[in-house]
């Protein structure tokens, strides 16, 4: 079978993680052929997902690369033989391909962690509001039907998260998307989903700074093991998925001063109104409140 042309994320991964490994093992392409029984270019195939690997020639690897069993052993063994099968398939064709390899990545996330400066995360919106901000984001509007599905369909990661937390700048409920009653009914979902035992929901407010403007929009996903973290970017031309852990690190730490100069976020043990300090919760409901 000729090497794939345009590998899916996950292929893309693996093979970087690979080329990782084996860079740290000091092992050069030519020793991993002989090890494979192939030649040099097999091998630059795996490592840029254009290939497949055979489940006993990536144990061979492995070991070869002095990954032990473990958490990265199985998880790398599990990514290699994923078929990458979805209920994602049936957009193929229709959306980019980046959609749907952010589709497949989140259903191996276990935690979330997400920042956005200008509209509400995806993983959180009503079809209301998801209609209009991809209306506005996108001049054709061929396949909006289908758009609007899949990211409601997305959501339904959220349930088998460990964690999802996100931190939200205050223009993002402030921006009129849509009517009032989208953003009414926006709002009110993002206090119910906030008061769910494993989603924390932050509000960034103006007086906050300029540290959420400035942080712009990403997605920091959280695989089995940390060396599959991954950094998810959106940008007007496409979207960056990154593995590189330094980034990681540093979006990691950015993530935290977010958290740390947020309001306090809504309490899922406590009714909403009966919060009497300032805090996420506060700033929903005031904006609710003007939108009557």
């Amino acid at each position: 079978m000729p090497p794939r042309s345009t590998p899916s994320e996950r292929q893309r991964r693996l093979g970087a993680e690979l080329r990782k490994l084996r860079t740290r093992a000091r092992l050069s392409g030519d020793e991993v052929a002989a090890l494979l029984q192939a030649d040099r270019s097999r091998v630059s195939h795996i490592e840029a997902g254009r290939v497949d690997v055979p489940r006993n020639g990536l144990y061979k690897l492995l070991r070869a690369y002095g990954c032990e069993s473990g958490p990265l052993f199985d998880a790398l063994m599990d990514m290699a033989h994923d078929r990458g099968k979805g209920w994602w398939d049936e957009y193929q064709g229709v959306l980019a391909r980046r959609a749907l390899d952010l589709a497949e990545l989140e259903s191996r996330t276990i935690s979330i962690r997400a920042h956005d400066s200008s509209v509400i995360p995806g993983l959180l919106q009503t079809e209301d509001y998801a209609r209009a901000v991809i209306a506005s984001a996108e001049s054709d509007h061929t396949h909006l039907d289908q758009g609007v599905q899949f990211r409601v369909d997305r959501q339904r990661v959220l349930a088998g998260l460990q964690s999802y937390h996100a931190v939200i700048y205050e223009a993002a409920l402030r921006m009129r998307v849509g009517d009032t009653k989208t953003m009414r009914k926006q709002l009110l979902k993002l206090i119910e989903i906030a008061r769910l035992p494993h989603v924390t929901l932050q509000i960034f407010p103006f007086e906050g700074g300029a540290c959420s403007s400035f942080s712009r929009h990403f997605v920091l996903l959280g695989g089995r093991t940390p060396e599959l973290d991954t950094l998810y970017r959106e940008h007007p031309t496409g979207a960056d998925f990154i593995g590189d852990g330094v980034v990681i690190a540093d979006y990691a730490r950015m993530f935290e001063r977010l958290t740390s100069l947020a309001l306090a976020p809504v309490d899922p043990e406590t009714a909403p109104e009966s919060q009497a300090t300032r805090g996420s919760l506060g700033l929903l409901q005031h904006v609710l409140y003007e939108l009557r």
